[in-house]
């Protein structure tokens, strides 16, 4: 790698990690998730307990990169809010399995609705047809981007895709 593409890719990571800040926080705005006093952590493992659940901790800081002391945390603040519940795993009862209740299930479809509602109005805002295929493509570049895995490609010490 040459110096210059060090420091364009550099840029590029910078310029990125902005625009997706900005993007996470109006999009919390435009969901009202100031009102639900969730962190962005909360809100992404009680997600994650929503798609996979019933789980354990464990498998929940796996599954988000975090330690299992983070997970605790997480756990306790919405146990205490009453969007989840814990029980004994029937299979292994060393195991604690959670699960989302209904009232997180409402929670996260309304968020969703409401993200979902900001997104399609901007983009027919803001992206015109000529630009959709350009949109796709950097979707498809985020969704890599996010389930990176560098440890291999550190290894072998090449691109995902050229």
């Amino acid at each position: 790698m040459t110096e210059g593409t060090g420091r364009d890719t550099a840029a590029a990571a910078q310029r990125l990690s902005v625009a997706i800040t900005r993007l996470r926080f109006r999009l919390r705005e435009e969901a009202g998730l100031d009102g639900t006093q969730l962190s962005a952590s909360q809100q992404s493992v009680l997600w994650q307990i929503l798609q996979e659940g019933p789980v354990t901790a464990a498998g929940l800081a796996a599954a988000q990169h975090v330690s299992p002391q983070a997970i605790a945390q997480n756990l306790a603040v919405l146990k205490e809010a009453g969007l989840i519940y814990t029980e004994r795993d029937p299979a292994d009862g060393r195991k604690t399995l959670i699960t989302a209740s209904e009232s997180s299930r409402q929670l996260v479809t309304s968020v969703r609705a409401s993200k979902e509602s900001y997104l399609a109005r901007a983009i027919d805002a803001l992206v015109g047809p000529a630009e959709r295929d350009d949109l796709d493509r950097a979707i498809d570049l985020l969704e890599r981007l996010a389930a990176a895995d560098l440890t291999t490609y550190a290894r072998h010490g090449r691109h995902g895709k050229d």
